[in-house]
């Protein structure tokens, strides 16, 4: 009922039980969490004004006349009731009426108005909770509380109804800034979901401009299902694009996808003609290895040219390659399974031609212990003669074991006559002697040369021929000099 109209409520008798129910619902109100801020008209037990035993009094400042006014003004009643039950709400220095309450009291009728001014400040109360916890749209708190200041406008209620209107509209300030910060962060969310879904695209795509016959089509197929649950995840849980640009990006996502799987159906197809030309060809060589099996140790140079064309056959698939490999090895170790029998003979025969070969070594050891070098040597020749008639051993690894023992000792022996014959060489004595007899010479001509320049006072010509001197000497001891 508004002010402008000037009409009055009739209000009905009151109903103790309806007045109780309507007194529940408006503590339900005023019963808010801590921390919101609920108007209410309800009286509240002042403070204390003793002063405490020990504190000393304190006079307060007399308030300004603004001040004065202000309190005096909040100090008056909201509403009262007129002996005709006419109730009015004080809205300034104005009084407008609400409504009528004939049947009952001042109290019942001023409690009546209140309750439904303690609704309305419990609906401004709920809406700033809810701004506060971030937790609905700004817009259509906005659209509510604009909503709600309406029914505050002209309300038949009694209490400080400016107040709660100053509320509403500073809430709904609040929540105009709020829609404008949330409208600017839905762009930006939709232009950041445009660009993650164009680069799922593009790279849906560079997957699809590949070239098919170098691609790894497990990989391939693999990441293209990645792409694919990103691009559910991001029309799940991404912030919805305008529906142009959705159906855009999933026709370019659509067609590389179909592509991508041409491709990968036709790799596979002709694959599987490559695979069976492959099977055919090993088929064959098996056949032509387990037909070697009656030649025995004779058939292994025959498997290995088999082996060769096998590793030039190309695959089959894993499968059919694993089978046909498992026959075509099987062929094999039945040959050398025939030349490892024979070599286990050959090694059981030399066993004591190994013991013999140990006991040459033994008796060989000593020989790089010979001063007489001749005679080291006459000492080797025959112990390899006597080597060599033992003959041959099995397995190969131990014969040339024990021969690169053996070698060893004639490179001692070889070392000590290849010395002997550089120290008695002919040729390399008379040049030896013929480079003391130079080197002679030069050192008494430079002596000399040092001489004459230390008499003459030269100190460079004596630095030089000291210098020379010094070499000279130095090769002299080279040459054992």
């Amino acid at each position: 009922m508004t002010a402008d109209a000037q009409t009055h409520e009739s209000v009905p008798t009151p109903d103790p039980t309806a007045d109780a129910a309507s007194a529940d619902q408006a503590d339900a109100v005023t019963d808010a969490p801590a921390g919101l801020d609920v108007p209410v008209d309800a009286p509240v037990e002042p403070e204390s004004t003793e002063p405490e035993a020990d504190a000393e009094p304190q006079t307060d400042p007399e308030p300004t006349e603004p001040e004065a006014a202000g309190a005096e003004a909040d100090a008056q009643p909201w509403g009262r009731v007129d002996a005709d039950g006419t109730v009015s709400v004080r809205e300034g220095e104005t009084w407008r009426v609400v409504g009528e309450y004939p049947d009952g009291t001042v109290e019942e009728a001023l409690a009546y108005f209140e309750r439904k001014y303690t609704d309305l400040a419990g609906e401004v109360t709920l809406l700033e909770v809810r701004h506060r916890r971030a937790g609905a749209a700004s817009s259509g708190l906005r659209s509510t509380a604009e909503s709600l200041r309406g029914k505050v406008e002209g309300a038949a209620a009694v209490g400080d109804l400016r107040a709660l209107d100053a509320r509403l509209v500073a809430l709904i300030g609040e929540l105009t800034v709020a829609t404008a910060a949330e409208s600017a962060a839905a762009r930006e969310a939709v232009e950041q979901a445009i660009a993650e879904r164009t680069a799922i695209v593009e790279r849906a795509e560079a997957l699809a401009a590949r070239d098919p016959r170098s691609v790894q089509w497990k990989q391939t197929t693999a990441e293209m299902s990645e792409l694919f649950d990103q691009w559910q995840t991001q029309q799940q849980h991404g912030a919805r694009l305008p529906k142009s640009v959705s159906q855009q990006l999933w026709k370019r996502f659509r067609d590389a996808r179909a592509t991508v799987d041409k491709q990968r159906r036709e790799f596979y197809a002709e694959l599987d003609g490559v695979h069976k030309a492959a099977r055919d060809r090993k088929t064959h060589l098996v056949e032509r290895a387990e037909a070697l099996a009656p030649k025995g140790e004779d058939g292994i140079g025959a498997y290995r040219e088999l082996l060769d064309q096998w590793k030039s056959a190309g695959r089959a698939g894993k499968k059919a390659d694993d089978a046909l490999w498992a026959r075509f090895k099987a062929a094999g170790d039945a040959l050398y399974g025939a030349r490892g029998e024979r070599e286990a003979a050959e090694a059981e025969a030399s066993r004591e031609k190994i013991e013999a070969k140990r006991e040459l070594l033994e008796e060989a050891r000593s020989i790089p212990d010979e001063k007489d070098t001749a005679r080291a040597r006459t000492l080797l020749t025959a112990i390899q003669r006597r080597w060599d008639d033992i003959g041959r051993i099995f397995p190969r690894d131990k014969e040339r074991a024990l021969d690169d023992e053996l070698r060893k000792i004639e490179q001692s022996v070889r070392g000590r006559e290849d010395l002997d014959w550089k120290r008695n060489n002919p040729e390399t004595k008379a040049r030896a002697n013929d480079m003391t007899r130079q080197l002679t010479d030069a050192i008494s001509k430079l002596e000399a040369e040092l001489a004459d320049a230390e008499r003459a006072g030269d100190e460079r010509a004596a630095r030089e021929a000291r210098e020379a001197l010094e070499a000279r000497r130095g090769w002299l001891r080279a040459l054992g000099g």
